[in-house]
């Protein structure tokens, strides 16, 4: 066993595209025609790269890490042989040296190697075995027997150079054993090259002026399937009912596999082979110790051990796993992972070993590891689990990652033999099905939308610095370019399992990932000019987190450039581009793109951001922020029609704003902003009357909620071509279809039909948990406010109001209920409000108001359904001095006797409209 000392290696981690452009200083086109035969090479990880592809597009010589060293791969020993190749090998041995005078060693099969380097003036030990004392060594690819120590020099911080064809090996021994057997393939795997049994063809190949693009999918011939095949003996059912709620998995790597995939294609469990070692991912840690998947766990640990009947370490976690390894005579103890063990089992929440983990694996270790990143996504919302989430840190580089949606527990059959979906394999296919124009059949066809959410979670992998994921990036872009982004509009709609709803996504989240989305866009960014606007931004919120509107628009595809007063530098605050706000990528059919607001977050005085869908563009200000009055300059956006009441100049609207070119206007009161297409505002003399009229259904909306007069933040109700889900929905903002447009801005309208649907969706954002009893109420206690504004601000009583409430129907509601047995399970919707308006024609509107403020004083409240129903009985009893008890009983409320007891000291409610339906 050889002993290495550490060099420096201080530069390590060059950036990619420094590295490249060193390796190929001064070298010229690169002549492939001499007389030997390169194999094609197999990149996979995060640290491996291209220098040289051929035309046609396989890999001859790549680049790569491990531990502190770095290695290059040529695919073919004559490359290290060839004069021709003098001025790339004295740049490679340059970048490869830990330190400037450490020493090359020359294996004695490259002689002609060590007088190329002698002749650069390099410091060369001709006709070397691997030692301590080099720095670099450059071998070929032909002897694996000091394979471990090559893994080990390289692992200290030193260089390797090796190059080998594997295609005549393939020919003795199987194309098949090629990425596992292969000599050569015993030392580079660890830092994700593979040489192939693959031949390429001959051929003089440009420099590239940037890294090249690394392939899709190379054919390695290696059969997973036979991986697939051994994890899954004697497993007829995978039943992942274990006792947690599992996430998906997106598998991305070429070595990685799927092992279960529901109907839609999402994948359950999956495996990879990485390097010398092995991989399997569970979705849910519960699934590691199940005795439901025992079969499937003993098979997972016996195909990681690889044949070596090792010991396997099991996380304290998941010490359940050890009495069932026990059962069938496997080596096992609870351990954190040491250099004796053979398989490591882990939960995914952890990454403080990643680093360990990786090098376990990539020489020879198997990895059991499993959990579910829906959790972490929810309490780190704006985050990518697909890149921030603990477990995927390791797992990435393996070419699986855990993505942070859940999925319900169900049995599966284990995938069988025959075609499976795979994000490169569908991806690929798509790539050829735009390039030919074909026509869309299976499997592609079935894979569309697998496919396009897997597109939008993979493009959430950082690839800046990364060329394995900035290729796939480059991949989608030229798919992008070479398509065009697909038209949708209302009158144009495009299907979720289209082609062209994949390239929407795909547009989308390409787009987020650069800083001038420009690139995507088929047009020319003249034609816009934005001259400097400084506007001036509220940056003290009390409230929760708050949009402010600039009154300016970005163009589709064009960039803005924001300028701050450094104070905002790093105070919470961010650009958002649009107010569309509703993800639709589970809709069935799109109207818009999925996805068409962009956010990102003020780190420097001038902030650039780009929105290939363009949008209104607003500062997003943070909840306890204090930075008053704040002053910002956009650049490259222009104006949209902007009308406040109380502050805008009604002539200067008619003259100008209200034609200003943005396609979206705000219309704002104190409490409120609406959003609409600026069409539908143009032709409007002066919105005075129509806003004065929403201000006092806003100042109505927090009388009835007991709440100060002014908002913490606005309300915003924003219309859409289409929204995620109902006619409207309520949030910040609430949501509305652009039918709404009408009802919201005609003042005739509102005061003779009415606006019950806004002003529903502003009841919902008023419910507060400690009173609402859901499901029940959800969509009842909301009407409160609709029946309110259309009574006092509208003058329209609640049985015009809406039919719902017209007395016939309200009288029948009644007597089905009761008919029924008044069962609180039939107590929804408009039976639910029934209670409640039957309690306000009792008792007038302030009860409701004097309750909804003294529970905002409340600190403890209940919190399930029966104690609070009790408590509201309770208190609405004691607010009008009358024991409700047989009221809330008669419709088929928990009271419970020690209330009942309690309340009938008040006296009895003689107008009680329920007494007529008791018998």
């Amino acid at each position: 066993m050889l002993v290495f000392s550490p060099p420096d290696r201080s530069d390590l981690k060059m950036k990619p595209s420094a590295t490249y452009e060193l390796l190929v200083d001064g070298v010229g086109p690169w002549d492939f025609t001499g007389s030997f035969v390169p194999c094609e090479l197999l990149l996979v990880g995060e640290d491996a790269y291209p220098v040289l592809v051929s035309s046609k597009k396989q890999v001859l010589i790549a680049v790569s890490h491990y531990g502190k060293g770095r290695v290059v791969v040529a695919s073919h020993e004559g490359i290290l042989k060839d004069s021709k190749f003098s001025q790339f090998l004295r740049n490679a041995v340059e970048w490869l040296k830990p330190s400037p005078e450490a020493l090359v060693g020359v294996h004695p099969h490259l002689d002609s190697l060590s007088q190329l380097l002698l002749m650069a003036g390099a410091k060369v030990q001709a006709g070397a075995e691997l030692s301590p004392s080099l720095g670099v060594y450059c071998m070929d690819a032909y002897d694996s027997t000091k394979a471990k120590d090559l893994v080990d020099f390289v692992k200290r911080g030193g260089g390797l150079l090796i190059g080998g064809q594997a295609w005549y090996w393939a020919s003795r021994h199987g194309k098949e054993k090629v990425l596992f057997e292969f000599p050569g393939n015993q030392v580079t795997n660890v830092a994700g090259v593979y040489f192939t049994g693959n031949a390429v063809e001959k051929g003089i190949f440009k420099v590239a002026k940037k890294i090249p693009k690394i392939p899709l999918i190379v054919l390695h011939q290696a059969n997973l399937s036979l991986d697939a095949e051994f994890l899954l003996r004697g497993v007829s059912e995978l039943d992942l009912v274990t006792g947690g709620i599992p996430s998906i998995l997106l598998v991305h790597g070429v070595l990685s596999f799927p092992l279960c995939l529901d109907s839609s294609h999402r994948c359950l469990l999956a495996a990879a082979r990485y390097g010398q070692g092995r991989v399997v991912v569970a979705t849910h840690e519960s699934q590691l110790f199940s005795p439901k998947l025992a079969r499937f766990l003993l098979n997972a640990v016996r195909w990681l051990d690889a044949g070596r009947k090792g010991l396997v370490g099991v996380d304290a976690s998941l010490k359940k796993l050890c009495s069932l390894l026990s059962q069938e005579e496997v080596k096992s103890q609870v351990s954190q992972l040491t250099g004796d063990l053979s398989v490591y089992c882990c939960s995914s929440y952890s990454d403080r070993e990643a680093e360990r983990v990786h090098a376990f694996v990539a020489e020879g270790g198997g990895l059991l590891i499993g959990g579910q990143a829906w959790y972490w996504s929810s309490q780190n919302r704006g985050k990518a689990a697909v890149a921030k989430y603990p477990g995927n840190k390791i797992l990435n580089r393996f070419g699986l990652s855990i993505l942070g949606q859940s999925i319900q527990a169900a049995k599966h059959p284990p995938v069988g033999s025959g075609e499976h979906y795979h994000f490169r394999k569908a991806l690929a296919l798509f790539n050829r099905h735009v390039d030919k124009h074909e026509e869309l059949k299976a499997p592609l066809k079935d894979w569309l939308q697998r496919l396009a959410q897997d597109c939008a979670a993979f493009l959430h992998i950082p690839a800046h610095d990364c060329p394995a994921y900035a290729s796939l990036h480059r991949i989608l872009t030229k798919v992008l370019q070479r398509s065009g982004i697909p038209h949708v509009s209302r009158h144009c709609p495009v299907k979720s399992n289209s082609k062209e709803a994949v390239l929407l996504c795909m547009a989308t989240e390409l787009s987020l990932t650069m800083t001038d989305s420009a690139a995507l866009v088929q047009k020319s960014a003249a034609g816009v000019c934005a001259l400097p606007v400084t506007v001036e931004i509220d940056g003290t919120n009390p409230g929760e987190t708050a949009w402010r509107s600039t009154g300016l628009y970005l163009p589709e595809g064009h960039t803005a450039v924001i300028t701050f007063p450094c104070l905002v530098v790093g105070a919470g605050l961010k650009v958002q581009i649009g107010c569309h706000t509703d993800d639709l990528s589970h809709a069935t059919e799109l109207k818009r793109a999925p996805v068409v607001i962009r956010t990102c977050e003020i780190a420097c005085q001038k902030q650039s951001i780009s929105c290939l869908w363009g949008g209104l563009v607003y500062i997003v200000v943070p909840a306890r922020s204090v930075l008053g009055k704040v002053p910002i300059t956009v650049e490259g956006a222009v104006r949209a029609p902007f009308f406040k009441l109380g502050e805008t100049c009604e002539s200067q609207w008619k003259a100008c704003i209200r034609h200003y070119p943005a396609p979206w206007a705000e219309l704002a009161v104190e409490n409120l902003i609406l959003t609409v297409p600026s069409d539908s505002i143009r032709h409007m003399e002066n919105p005075q009357p129509l806003l004065t009229l929403w201000n006092e259904i806003m100042v109505a909306i927090s009388k009835l909620a007991a709440i100060p007069t002014k908002f913490p933040r606005p309300e915003r109700i924003v219309t859409d071509v289409q929204i995620s889900c109902g006619w409207m929905h309520a949030g910040y903002p609430i949501m509305g279809h652009l039918d709404s447009v009408k009802e919201m801005l005609d003042m005739k309208h509102m005061q003779t039909t009415g606006l019950w649907g806004p002003v529903h969706e502003l009841g919902h954002n008023q419910q507060q948990q400690a009173w609402e009893f859901p499901p029940h109420t959800t969509e009842a206690t909301c009407n409160l406010w609709s029946v309110y504004v259309h009574e006092k601000v509208l003058g329209i009583p609640r049985h015009k109001a809406h039919e719902a409430l017209r007395s016939q129907c309200r009288e029948e509601r009644i007597r089905e209920y009761l008919k029924k047995g008044a069962q609180l399970k039939d107590w929804e919707v408009w039976t639910a409000l029934e209670t409640y308006l039957q309690l306000q024609e009792g008792f007038g509107w302030d009860p409701f108001i004097h309750l909804f403020s003294d529970y905002q004083k409340m600190s403890t409240i209940p919190k399930d359904n029966p104690s609070k129903m009790n408590l509201w009985a309770r208190k609405f009893s004691q607010q009008v001095n009358k024991n409700l008890a047989p009221f809330f009983t008669a419709w088929g409320w928990p009271i419970k006797k020690e209330l009942s007891g309690e309340l009938s000291s008040l006296p009895s409610w003689e107008q009680d409209p329920m007494r007529s339906y008791r018998p």
